[in-house]
């Protein structure tokens, strides 16, 4: 453990202290300043002495909620992650003081002051973190607080990590040494220099590296205690999904699909119904001009939601279960099954993959060329989200004569539901190929988490309304 990384983590203690604080002085004194009185008046009676002594208390109990949401461990996060934490931890102490305030009328009722110190409390304790992360950073790139490491391996992996942390001393890594491989010879060297400036990690930069070899450094690591860690290949990092159970006596592997599983899966669920919920309520205009504007271009439904034999439209879902779709029409009426045409198909610009993208499509409105310039088109998905079918985040929605070519990796995706948004969608839309297109969405099954989702709902109205390839 670095001494600069524990000194960082106990600062931090103090300081989200005196954050808090300051979020509760805040809101009081915002609900008691005339702006706000002017239009509300004040109908409680705490004293400021008493509103302290409440903060006080309440700031002490926060601290120790941050603690048990893990936002005092000693290992050094992203601060992307940092804050997803900051917010469920200020999050849940705020329910804690709604439920005591219900359980003990007796305090005050101001839902205004309750509110605002939930927003001033996440505002400055990310601020107060973003403070001394920052601080972190500098010193890193003078090499201070940086972990002394020693690489092995010989392999074009070895290199990419090398090249990666003499690119970025902001992570914190300094290479002392590389070594090809593992030896006596190596060992007694790799001793000496712990014993002069004392090693903190080794790291195996070589997946090809022999099991011998690598259960020789681990028996080196932890008789010297220096930390031991290694890089994974294909296998190793499908591990990383592994739960354990035990059958006969004996442990059993089970390779999950996704992290989006028990409590995200319901988290997920109810965000996607609020969401869709206030959406629907606050687009509602946007919604009828279109209707409005589709009927008035040309002739036809305003939805499409059926093909031109009158078959119901369709998309794949969760688990490759078809459900029925539909959006916005943006091409005339029954032109849609022209796209298997030869006309058609010579200006289809993904002839090397399962979906089309037409150069100039001659079927498409000329409201239609709005509405799809902006998404617009695809606001009736909401709706999907609202019943279940669909999630805000997610793979795109598959047709099912394009799931029908996919190969097997493919359809990983299907693990589950489509999203309107997704990771695909930010990093380049139409312009990624398809493989691009589905690691993306891959990577975003095995790694879901609440934070990239927020992530990647901040960042779809900008790649709209600026529509070029993004990066994520």
């Amino acid at each position: 453990m670095k001494r600069t990384a524990l000194i960082f983590t106990i600062i931090l203690v103090p300081l989200d202290f005196i954050m808090l604080v300051l979020a509760g002085l805040s809101a009081y004194y915002l609900r008691v300043g005339s702006f706000v009185t002017d239009i509300r008046p004040v109908i409680y009676t705490l004293t400021i002495r008493q509103f302290v002594s409440y903060i006080i208390l309440v700031a002490v109990v926060w601290v120790i909620i941050f603690a048990l949401a893990g936002l005092y461990r000693i290992e050094r996060r992203k601060f992307s992650r940092e804050f997803s934490k900051i917010l469920l931890a200020c999050s849940t102490g705020i329910l804690a003081i709604i439920v005591a305030i219900f359980l003990k009328r007796e305090l005050f009722s101001s839902r205004f002051i309750i509110l605002a110190a939930w927003g001033f409390s996440i505002l400055y304790v990310t601020l107060g973190r973003l403070l001394i992360y920052k601080i972190q950073k500098m010193l890193l790139k003078r090499g201070v607080g940086a972990k002394k490491n020693i690489i092995i391996g010989n392999h074009d992996i070895t290199a990419v990590i090398i090249d990666h942390i003499r690119q970025n001393p902001v992570i914190g890594y300094q290479i002392i040494k590389i070594y090809p491989t593992f030896n006596e010879e190596i060992q007694n060297e790799i001793l000496n220099l712990h014993a002069d400036i004392e090693i903190d990690e080794i790291i195996v930069a070589d997946p090809d590296l022999a099991k011998q070899i690598t259960l020789d450094i681990i028996t080196f690591t932890e008789a010297h205690h220096i930390v031991f860690k290694f890089s994974a290949d294909i296998y190793q990092t499908k591990t990383t999904r592994l739960e354990i159970d035990t059958l006969a006596g004996l442990p059993i592997f089970t390779l999950q699909k996704t992290k989006l599983e028990g409590w995200g899966r319901i988290y997920k669920r109810l965000f996607d119904f609020i969401c869709s919920l206030i959406l629907i309520i606050l687009i509602s205009p946007i919604l009828l001009i279109t209707a409005i504007a589709i009927k008035v271009d040309s002739k036809g439904p305003v939805f499409f939601k059926r093909k031109d034999d009158g078959s119901p439209l369709l998309r794949m879902g969760q688990n490759g279960k078809p459900y029925r779709y539909f959006k916005f029409r943006s091409m005339y009426d029954k032109t849609d099954s022209l796209k298997n045409s030869e006309e058609m198909l010579e200006l289809n610009l993904r002839k090397d993959s399962p979906l089309t993208k037409f150069k100039d499509d001659p079927r498409i409105t000329r409201v239609g060329k709005f509405i799809r310039k902006f998404s617009i088109d695809e606001l009736p998905e909401l709706f999907l989200v609202f019943t279940g079918k669909m999630s805000l985040v997610g793979p795109r929605p598959h047709l099912p004569e394009e799931v029908a070519q996919y190969q097997g990796y493919h359809r990983r995706v299907m693990d589950i539901k489509p999203g309107i948004t997704g990771l695909a969608q930010i990093s380049g839309r139409s312009d990624l190929s398809f493989e691009e297109e589905i690691q993306l969405d891959t990577y975003y099954v095995e790694n879901w988490s609440i934070w990239l989702d927020l992530q990647i709902l901040l960042k779809t109205p900008k790649v709209v309304l600026f529509p070029k390839r993004q990066a994520l």
